[in-house]
């Protein structure tokens, strides 16, 4: 899992052609809950998506930039463009059906 800055946000949009990013903060209990199935899917799904973190605490203008108002916020990207957003702790299932429509 990969930890995003505004700084390298844009670089890792160009470097992974599948990215799934996590909107959090440390204190919220719904992000804490789907850390470590967000840690299971991306050992699972290894070489297909990249899963990556933003802190919203430590990266406001990222939160800011994708609209993202309320967390956990799911952003998947394919090729640099967003393909689905999810907001909440999802379940697994409903998780994996969306990383297997990215491609």
């Amino acid at each position: 899992m990969v930890s995003l800055t505004d700084a390298t946000f844009d670089e890792a949009l160009a470097a992974y052609p599948g990215l799934l990013v996590d909107f959090w903060a440390p204190w919220c209990g719904p992000c804490r809950a789907v850390a470590p199935v967000l840690e299971d899917l991306a050992h699972e799904y290894d070489g297909r998506v990249t899963f990556a973190k933003v802190n919203v605490d430590e990266q406001p203008a990222l939160a800011a930039r994708f609209g993202v108002r309320a967390i956990p916020t799911l952003i998947l990207f394919k090729d640099g463009e967003v393909t689905e957003r999810a907001v909440g702790a999802l379940p697994p299932a409903e998780i994996r059906k969306r990383l297997d429509r990215l491609g």
